[in-house]
């Protein structure tokens, strides 16, 4: 039980932090953005930190980067398609399937 004070103190610092990184913003700026990049800018930022942390994730998800890539591109076909999300969900996992079930007959 020794660690749980300091456990504590960390927790405290961590949770300021956050509330910091999430306070400040709102209290420094209190008018709408007038600049159209700046405005677009703050518009496309969750897609791009989505896109960062996600994009990764998919290549090491499976058994090869082969099968990986193969899911992906089915993805983004579907996608530019316009399909629903569970439908372009299912058509990569089962592009990965495929591929991996082929490989294993190779």
């Amino acid at each position: 039980m020794p660690d749980f004070p300091k456990f504590l103190i960390y927790l405290a610092v961590m949770a300021g932090v956050t509330y910091l990184v999430r306070m400040l913003p709102l209290m420094l700026v209190r008018k709408k953005f007038e600049n159209v990049f700046i405005r677009s800018f703050l518009y496309y930022v969750p897609y791009t930190v989505l896109a960062t942390m996600t994009v990764p994730a998919v290549f090491y998800c499976t058994g090869s980067v082969v099968s990986a890539a193969v899911g992906f591109a089915v993805a983004l076909a579907m996608a530019y398609f316009e399909r629903s999300l569970v439908s372009v969900a299912a058509s990569a996992c089962g592009a990965v399937l495929v591929c991996e079930l082929v490989m294993k007959m190779l």
